[in-house]
């Protein structure tokens, strides 16, 4: 089956539970975060989320300190696959901020699996249409293995 990337977004709101000794978002819960919005578009219409699992982060640097109260938006798409893997892109950003930049970005590698948790083929192939996606996938083919 081939698709073009769709993109899938998720907000949350920062909670005092959210945050780190210094008053700022905790980069544990936003890694959490990231990784659930990869989940999303690894699964969403995709394949089953029993079958996925998260194999390895790329990136995730964060670009500036996040605070109480701030509505964060995470965008994820897939923007490449192999045999059995997903590539996932995050961007995250604030919501309650004009023109808020990305605060972080990177990629999640999801495997398909089977049962037992051994890799399995999806049959899935990702084609970009847009500029930004064809980008997004060229960058994640640059990641290491």
């Amino acid at each position: 089956m081939e698709i073009a990337p769709k993109t899938f977004v998720t907000h949350r709101l920062v909670k005092s539970e959210d945050l780190n000794h210094h008053g700022t978002l905790f980069a544990g819960r936003s890694a959490e975060w990231f990784v659930e919005a990869g989940f999303v578009s690894a699964t969403a219409g995709l394949l089953d989320p029993k079958k996925i699992v998260c194999l390895k982060i790329y990136g995730m640097e964060f670009l500036y300190p996040v605070r109480l109260g701030s509505l964060l938006c995470y965008e994820s798409k897939v923007v490449l696959t192999g045999r059995s893997s997903l590539m996932a892109y995050i961007s995250a950003r604030q919501v309650d901020k004009p023109n808020a930049e990305i605060f972080t970005d990177g990629f999640i590698r999801f495997v398909h699996v089977d049962e037992n948790t051994h890799a399995m083929p999806h049959n899935i192939t990702i084609a970009p249409v847009i500029d930004e996606d064809k980008a997004l996938m060229e960058r994640a083919q640059n990641l290491p293995k």
